[in-house]
C-alpha cells in the first residue's frame, strides 16, 4: 500500500519537488483526469438505483424478527402449511360491542362484512369464525375473527399495512374494529417509526448544517458532505429495493442506514475537506497536489475506518436472523456507497471547486489552516498532566458503566406502539376479554396420537389458564394443533419459565410456537450469539488497527479504550430504559428492560464509530510519528490536526443520533440515545482526553513493532512527501 511511484516529467510543474503520490494519491490524480467518466458514472448510479428508491419504504418489511432453525419458526411453518394458516403471522380480527352481544343486530352485520373483506385477499388462507368458548368473550361482548397467513411472515405485514384501514372503517356506532397480532404489530410500529423517521431527519438536517458552517467556517464546504451522503443514500435505498427482489430485507435496515450514512459521511467528508484545504490554501500546493495529499493522508485514514465499520458490522452477521443480518448488510451496503463517493467523487468535487468551496465564508475563518492553536495548546496541557485528567476520565467512564451490571434484557412488548395503533387497542381488547396471557397464546403442534398426553400435561401446568381441544390438519400430514392459553402477559418473564417447562414434558413430536415463543427463541440466540459477535469484533477491530498502525501497544489500547465507551453508554441505557429515567421528557413508556437486540446490534455500531475516531487520531499520530520520532510531536500533533475535525464531527454524530431519541417508538429512542450517548462519550472523553494520555505514557512503546511482525504486515504510512 505504500509503493510510490514519482509523477510523470509532463505532470511535474504540479507537484513541489520530491513529492511522490502513493496509491491513493493517485487514485485521486485519476479521478481528476476523468472527470466526465467519473461524474457519468455516478449519474448513472444516483439516477438508475434512486429511480427505486421511493419504493423503499413500501417494498421493505418489518418482519424476519426470529431465529432461524428455532422450534417455534418450525412450529409456525407447519401451522401455515397444515392448519389453514393458522400460525404466529395470522391476522386477529377483533370486534368489540359496547351495546349488547357483538354476535346480534349489528354486530353480526359487522362480522359478516369483515368476513367477505378477509375472504377476498388472496393473500389470506382459512378465515375462521368467532367460535363460544374459544374466540367469544365470556359476556358475549368480544369475538375474534382468525385471518390464516397465506403468505410469508414479510408478505403478511404488507397484507396487515393493505387491510387494517379498511377493516378499521368497517365500525359503526357501538362497534369497534381493530385488527392485530404480530403481523399488525410490525405494520403499526413501521408506520410509527416513518413518521418518527421523517420528523428526525426534518430536525437533524438543520441542526446538522449549522454544526457544519461552523466547523468549514464556509456554507459551499459545509454543503459538501451532506449533497455527498444524500448521494450515497439515495444508491443505497435503490439498492436495499432490488436486493429485497431476492433476500428479504428489513425496513430497519434502511432506517439505520439513514442514520449511519450520514453521520459517517458528515465524519469522512469532514476529514478530507480540512486536509485539502490545508494543503491547498495553507501550503499554497497546486489543487492537483493537494488532492493526492490529501488522499495520501486523509483518504487512508478515511478508507480504513471504513474498513473497520464494515468490519465491525460484518460481526452481526453471525447472528441467525434475518432481521439482524438484513439490517446489518443495509448499513454496509450505505457505508461502502458514501465510501465510494468519499474516496471518488468528492476528491473531483474538491478539485473542481477549488477555491470556491470558500466561498460565503465566516469573517474570522481561516480557510488553509489546518493547525488548531486551541487544541495545540490542550495537547500541551495532557502532556504536562497526563494522570489528572487520564484518571478523571477514566473514573467518569467507569462510574458511568457501572450500572450494565444490572442490565436486564428482553424482547419488545406492545408498549413500543402508540397507544392509539390498532394492534395495540385489538391487544388490551383481547387481553380484558380473554385473559392476561391470551395475545400470547401458544401453539403446540404434534402428531395426533401424542395428543392425548400433550392435552394432560397442558391442563396440569401451573402456567397455563386454559387449552383449546386438539385441532386436525386438513392435509394427510397426521398433525395435530393444541393452542394454549399462558397465565401471564406475553411479556412477563415468567413466560420464559413455562415453555421451558412445556418443552421439557410435552410428547417428543411437540413443537411448541407462537409469537411469543418465537421471541422467546430469538432472545435465547441472542444471548447465545452475542458474546461470540463481541469477540469477533474485538478481535477483528485490533487487528485492523494493528495492520494500520503497525504498533501492537497502542493498537490494543485504542481496541480496549473502545470497549470502556461502549460500556458506558449501555450503563446509562440501562439508567434510562430500565429505570424509566428521563422517560417523561423523551415521552415513553419504560418496559422495565433494554430491547434485547441491543447489546448485539448497538455494540456492533457504537464500536464501530468508536474505531472511526480512533483510526483518525492515531493515523495523525502516526503522521507525526513518521515525520519526527518524537512521541511528544505525535501526541500533541495529533490534537493540533485532528482535534478540531473529531470535535466537530463528534458534535455532528451526537446531533445526528439524539434528534432520533426525541420522537417515535421505543426502539429508534434507544439507538438514538444509547449511540449519541457513546459518541459523546467517546469523541470527546475517550479520543480528546484518554487516548492522548495513553500516547503520553507509553511514549516511544506506543509505536514500537517487533521485527518479525514489520515483516509480516503490509508497509502502510501516513505521511507525504
Amino acid at each position: 500500500m505504500s509503493t510510490t511511484t514519482a509523477p510523470s516529467k509532463g505532470a511535474s510543474p504540479d507537484f513541489t519537488p520530491g513529492f511522490r503520490p502513493g496509491p491513493l494519491g493517485r487514485l485521486g490524480l485519476w479521478v481528476t483526469s476523468h472527470a466526465k467518466l467519473v461524474t457519468a458514472v455516478w449519474l448513472l448510479l444516483i439516477v438508475g438505483l434512486g429511480a427505486f428508491a421511493p419504493q423503499v419504504e413500501h417494498n421493505l418489511s418489518g418482519a424476519g424478527w426470529q431465529a432461524d432453525g428455532s422450534e417455534s419458526v418450525a412450529a409456525r411453518e407447519l401451522a401455515q402449511k397444515s392448519f389453514g394458516g393458522n400460525a404466529s403471522s395470522a391476522i386477529q380480527v377483533v370486534v368489540h360491542s359496547t351495546d349488547g352481544p357483538v354476535t346480534e343486530g349489528p354486530g353480526a352485520e359487522v362480522l359478516a362484512q369483515v368476513t367477505r373483506l378477509l375472504e377476498a385477499e388472496p393473500r389470506i388462507a382459512d378465515v375462521i369464525a368467532p367460535m363460544p368458548g374459544a374466540t367469544i368473550s365470556q359476556d358475549g361482548s368480544t369475538a375474534i375473527i382468525l385471518a390464516g397467513a397465506g403468505a410469508d411472515t414479510n408478505e403478511m405485514v404488507r397484507v396487515a399495512t393493505d387491510l387494517k384501514g379498511d377493516l378499521q372503517d368497517l365500525s359503526v356506532e357501538g362497534i369497534q374494529v381493530n385488527p392485530t397480532g404480530s403481523s399488525l404489530l410490525w405494520s403499526d410500529f413501521n408506520e410509527a417509526n416513518l413518521e418518527a423517521m421523517l420528523k428526525s431527519e426534518m430536525v437533524s438536517w438543520p441542526v446538522t448544517m449549522a454544526i457544519l458552517v461552523l466547523a468549514f467556517g464556509a456554507l459551499v464546504a459545509a454543503g459538501l458532505p451532506l449533497i455527498l451522503t444524500l448521494a450515497g443514500l439515495v444508491a443505497s435505498a435503490g439498492s436495499l429495493v432490488l436486493i429485497n427482489e431476492l433476500v428479504p430485507v428489513s425496513i430497519w435496515a434502511m432506517n439505520f442506514a439513514m442514520m449511519f450514512a450520514l453521520a459517517l459521511g458528515i465524519d469522512y467528508a469532514l476529514f478530507l475537506v480540512v486536509r485539502y484545504r490545508a494543503s491547498r490554501m495553507g501550503s499554497g500546493n497546486s489543487a492537483r497536489q493537494a488532492v493526492a495529499e490529501t488522499m495520501d493522508t486523509a483518504g487512508k485514514a478515511v478508507l480504513l475506518s471504513g474498513a473497520t465499520v464494515l468490519i465491525s458490522l460484518s460481526a452481526v452477521m453471525l447472528v441467525p436472523s434475518p432481521s439482524f443480518r438484513s439490517m446489518a448488510g443495509g448499513i454496509m451496503l450505505s457505508v461502502v456507497f458514501v465510501l465510494a463517493a468519499t474516496l471518488t467523487l468528492l476528491p473531483l468535487v474538491l478539485f473542481k471547486l477549488d477555491h470556491k468551496i470558500n466561498k460565503l465564508s465566516l469573517p474570522w475563518v481561516k480557510t488553509g489552516e489546518h493547525r488548531s492553536p486551541k487544541f495545540a495548546a490542550w495537547g500541551e496541557r495532557l502532556w504536562k498532566r497526563p494522570l489528572v485528567w487520564g484518571l478523571s476520565a477514566l473514573i467518569v467512564l467507569l462510574a458511568l458503566a457501572a450500572p450494565i451490571i444490572g442490565l436486564k434484557t428482553a424482547m419488545p412488548s406492545i408498549k413500543v406502539l402508540p397507544e392509539d395503533a390498532s394492534a395495540r387497542i385489538g391487544y388490551d381488547l383481547v387481553q380484558e376479554s380473554f385473559g392476561e396471557g391470551a395475545p400470547g397464546t401458544l401453539q403446540i403442534v404434534m402428531t395426533a396420537s401424542d395428543a392425548e398426553t400433550a392435552s394432560t400435561v397442558l391442563a396440569s401446568d401451573p402456567g397455563i389458564a386454559g387449552a383449546m381441544p386438539s385441532m386436525p390438519a386438513a392435509d394427510d400430514s397426521g398433525l395435530v394443533l393444541i393452542q394454549a392459553v399462558p397465565t401471564v402477559d406475553p411479556s412477563d418473564p415468567a413466560l420464559s419459565d413455562t415453555v421451558d417447562r412445556l418443552r421439557a414434558d410435552l410428547p417428543d413430536s411437540a413443537l411448541v410456537g407462537g409469537a411469543a415463543v418465537e421471541n422467546l427463541d430469538l432472545k435465547a440466540q441472542l444471548d447465545e450469539s452475542t458474546p461470540l459477535v463481541i469477540g469477533v469484533v474485538l478481535v477483528l477491530g485490533f487487528l485492523l488497527l494493528l495492520v494500520a498502525l503497525q504498533a501492537p501497544l497502542i493498537s490494543l489500547l485504542g481496541t480496549l479504550a473502545s470497549l470502556l465507551s461502549t460500556a458506558a453508554a449501555f450503563g446509562v441505557a440501562r439508567l434510562v430504559f430500565q429505570e424509566g429515567i428521563g422517560a417523561d421528557f423523551l415521552g415513553f413508556e419504560s418496559q422495565g428492560f433494554l430491547d434485547a437486540w441491543a447489546p448485539v446490534f448497538f455494540f456492533a455500531m457504537i464500536f464501530a464509530i468508536a474505531m472511526d475516531y480512533t483510526v483518525f487520531l492515531l493515523a495523525s499520530a502516526k503522521e507525526h510519528y513518521e515525520h519526527s520520532g518524537d512521541p511528544k510531536d505525535a501526541m500533541v500533533g495529533s490534537l493540533t490536526h485532528s482535534g478540531r475535525v473529531i470535535f466537530a464531527a463528534g458534535a455532528v454524530m451526537v446531533a445526528v443520533f439524539f434528534t432520533f431519541a426525541l420522537s417515535g417508538p421505543l426502539p429508534p429512542k434507544e439507538m438514538g440515545i444509547v449511540l449519541g450517548v457513546a459518541v459523546l462519550l467517546d469523541a470527546f472523553l475517550v479520543r480528546l482526553v484518554l487516548l492522548p494520555v495513553m500516547l503520553r505514557l507509553t511514549g516511544k512503546a506506543a509505536w514500537w513493532s517487533p521485527a518479525w511482525l514489520r515483516k509480516v504486515l503490509p508497509t502502510i504510512t501516513f505521511s507525504h512527501g
